[in-house]
């Protein structure tokens, strides 16, 4: 069954399940802390968003990409410290797909497809996008969208958060209808993309781009353009953010007004984020050879940044297996920037496919030292010292990063293959159980919990610490089951 069919039929399930419970039973809710009658209270949204994320990554396929993670985490957070969000809590996700889309949702996640950066000719472009959802979130619409009820089905909330599985992965058509009819009572609400909650993001969003440096005439800007994508497209064809983030001439005209009480501050042509579309597009054509001939031609006419174009072919090359003429074109950029670790990763990565992961390994420790906890170089040196007969080591460098980035799931996925390679078993046990927490498997994690503690039964410490997770599994178990 696909990803796709499984959300809705797990949706269609509630439903129906819902209908069929009386509307006096009350909502057993976990103690999450005290709210206002018309607002869930911050640490509410936070579990709630937590429990999402994990349903959400069970169904969707995200990006592994370290680098693009820690670009767009990070201008995330610029635009959060200028922003009015109070709770600061913010988990990324980024989702493999071509197509226009952010979203946010209740207790500080944010998702952005990768074919976002596609449409998004600058960073201030991308910022306008994001600055809105975070807008979203700092304007609480969720909270205050949703009456809570106390004589609410329990299973109400369990089928919201399918429904915003729905609207972020299949365009918002089902998962709207699934919400509206789980929420009817509060539709109005329940719907945080109404009229009134876009302007509202539109208004605030673009006070936070201002206050972050980065100039508000880039709103009209991207929305024009995503009009424009959307203008003969039909049905399915449209643009998943146009189906939640509804856009109109007038809508375009006020965002142009408004943009107007700003200084324009127009910025030189944004390197970082040229870098990050060229990765994303090497990402997302089709074969590596199809990724070199358009970068290539490209490099024939005028593209927006020569550096950019140049690096995505070296990447294009590498991935094709050309690591020579990939070097070759490397070194035309890199002698203007030795620094950059775009480039620096690029060259270890070269290293990689002429099968010498001992010389990147040496490179990238010798980086790590300059930028110790970086997290892309420290993916990197893990994976050149695995295929570097190195398991030992790389499982030393993961364990200390997954205290550092302890929701990636892809850390953990790892952490787990060197683990086995090192022949740390229990050990590997509990990071498959920490990955499949992170992408919502509760009872697979469990497993590998169960599978440990037999290993660790001699290990007093060891078998502390798995029974501990394992009753913060239980609780996790439980709250999902509450709501």
């Amino acid at each position: 069954m696909s990803a796709r069919r499984a959300i809705v039929t797990f949706t269609l399930l509630i439903m129906l399940a819902t209908t069929s419970l009386s509307t006096a039973q009350e909502l057993k809710l976990p103690n999450l802390g005290e709210a206002s009658t018309s607002m869930f209270s911050s640490e509410f949204e936070y579990q709630l968003g937590q429990a999402w994320l994990r349903m959400f990554r069970s169904q969707v396929s995200t990006v592994d990409d370290p680098l693009l993670f820690d670009y767009l985490e990070n201008l995330i957070y610029e635009l959060v410290r200028h922003s009015k969000l109070d709770d600061r809590r913010i988990d990324l996700v980024v989702v493999e797909n071509p197509t226009i889309n952010a979203f946010a949702v209740p207790g500080g996640v944010i998702g952005v497809h990768n074919g976002l950066l596609l449409w998004a000719q600058n960073e201030d472009e991308l910022a306008t996008v994001l600055a809105h959802e975070v807008a979203h979130l700092s304007q609480r619409h969720f909270s205050r969208g949703v009456e809570y009820q106390k004589k609410m089905q329990p299973i109400a909330l369990a089928a919201m958060l399918a429904s915003f599985v729905l609207m972020a992965t299949t365009g918002s058509d089902i998962g709207l209808a699934s919400l509206s009819a789980t929420q009817a009572a509060a539709q109005d609400s329940a719907l945080r993309h109404s009229r009134g909650n876009e302007q509202e993001a539109d208004r605030v969003g673009m006070q936070t781009l201002a206050d972050a440096g980065m100039d508000p005439y880039a709103a009209p800007e991207m929305f024009e353009r995503m009009m424009q994508s959307s203008r003969y497209a039909e049905g399915d064809q449209v643009p998943e953010f146009l189906r939640s983030h509804p856009l109109s001439q007038n809508r375009i005209a006020d965002t142009r007004n408004r943009a107007r009480q700003y200084p324009r501050k127009p910025r030189d042509n944004d390197l970082s984020y040229q870098l990050m579309r060229s990765r994303v597009i090497t990402e997302l054509t089709e074969t590596p050879e199809m990724a070199v001939e358009r970068f290539r031609g490209e490099l024939e006419g005028t593209p927006r940044s020569q550096e950019a174009t140049i690096y995505g072919l070296v990447l294009a090359l590498t991935s094709a297996g050309r690591p020579d003429e990939a070097s070759l074109e490397l070194d035309a950029i890199w002698s203007t920037n030795p620094n950059r670790l775009e480039y620096i990763l690029a060259d270890t990565d070269i290293d990689m496919a002429r099968n010498k992961p001992g010389k990147a390994a040496k490179k990238l420790a010798k980086q790590l030292q300059t930028t110790p906890g970086n997290h892309p170089l420290a993916m990197s040196y893990a994976k050149a010292l695995m295929k570097n007969q190195q398991p030992h080591i790389a499982e030393e460098v993961l364990v200390a990063q997954s205290k550092r980035r302890p929701k990636d799931p892809s850390l953990w996925y790892l952490l787990a293959e060197v683990q086995g390679l090192a022949g740390n078993i229990p050990g590997l046990h509990q990071s498959r159980a920490e990955y499949f927490i992170l992408n919502g498997a509760m009872d697979q994690a469990k497993k590998q919990l169960e599978y440990a503690l037999k290993l660790a039964k001699s290990d007093y410490l060891a078998s502390a610490k798995i029974n501990q997770r394992l009753a913060d599994l239980t609780r996790m178990q439980e709250q999902m089951e509450e709501l």
